[in-house]
C-alpha cells in the first residue's frame, strides 16, 4: 500500500498484519481523489486544500495521509484498535506529518468533542458492520463536520446505506468489493446544538 498522489507519491504505509484492519485499496483511493480533486465535486476546487480533514475508523491513515499529500491543512484520525493506531503512528513519522496530526485513540460511533470542524470527513467502518450511518450522525452532532462538508462513507459494494438525516447524497460509486458514497452535510443537521 502507497500514497497515490501529492508530495508523498509512491510512500509505502505500513499496516499491521492480520485481520483487523481493510486498508481502502490504492486503486479506490486514487479514484476518490480524483473525484474530489477533478471531478464534479471539485467546482470551486479541492474540498480539503487547506482544510482540516477527519479520517474516522483510520486503520493505518490512509486516506487522512493521502489528503495531507495532496494538501489538506490537517488531519485527525479517530481509531481504536491499538495495532491499527501503532501503525498509523509509525506512518505519521515516516512522513514527518506528526505536526499536522491529532490522533484520537476511540470509538468514531462516540466521538469525543470536536476541537477542530472539518471540511471533509472519510468514513470507513468494517465492512457489513452498520456502523456508518450511525457514525455519520455521532461525528456531526460531536462537532467534527462543517456546515456544508463532505462526507466520504466507504461501504461493501452490496451492502445497505441508508442515507442519515440532514445529509443529502452527491454520488456513489463501487470500486470492487467497495462502495464509495459521497454525501453533503446540510448548514443545520438535525441534532446540532
Amino acid at each position: 500500500m502507497r500514497i497515490v498522489g501529492g508530495r508523498h507519491r509512491g510512500r509505502r504505509l505500513i499496516a499491521p498484519s492480520g485481520q483487523a484492519v481493510r486498508p481502502t485499496s490504492d486503486r479506490a483511493r486514487e479514484a476518490l481523489f480524483d473525484i474530489l480533486s477533478h471531478g464534479r465535486l471539485a467546482t470551486e476546487g479541492s474540498p480539503f486544500a487547506e482544510q482540516p480533514v477527519l479520517d474516522a475508523f483510520a486503520g493505518t491513515g490512509a486516506l487522512g495521509l493521502e489528503a495531507l499529500s495532496r494538501g489538506a491543512a490537517k488531519a485527525c484520525f479517530i481509531e481504536q484498535d491499538r495495532e491499527a493506531l501503532s501503525a498509523l503512528r509509525r506512518n505519521l513519522a515516516v512522513l514527518g506529518e506528526e505536526g499536522r496530526a491529532e490522533i484520537i485513540a476511540g470509538d468514531a460511533t462516540r466521538p469525543p468533542r470536536a476541537r477542530i470542524a472539518c471540511a471533509v470527513a472519510f468514513i470507513d467502518p468494517p465492512y457489513r458492520s452498520g456502523l456508518a450511518g450511525s457514525a455519520v450522525m455521532a461525528l456531526a452532532r460531536a462537532g467534527w463536520l462543517m456546515p456544508h462538508a463532505l462526507a466520504v462513507v466507504e461501504v461493501g459494494a452490496r451492502e445497505t446505506f441508508a442515507l442519515p438525516p440532514g445529509f443529502m447524497l452527491l454520488d456513489q460509486r463501487v470500486y470492487g468489493a467497495a462502495r464509495l458514497v459521497f454525501l453533503r452535510r446540510e448548514a443545520e443537521a438535525p441534532g446540532d446544538a
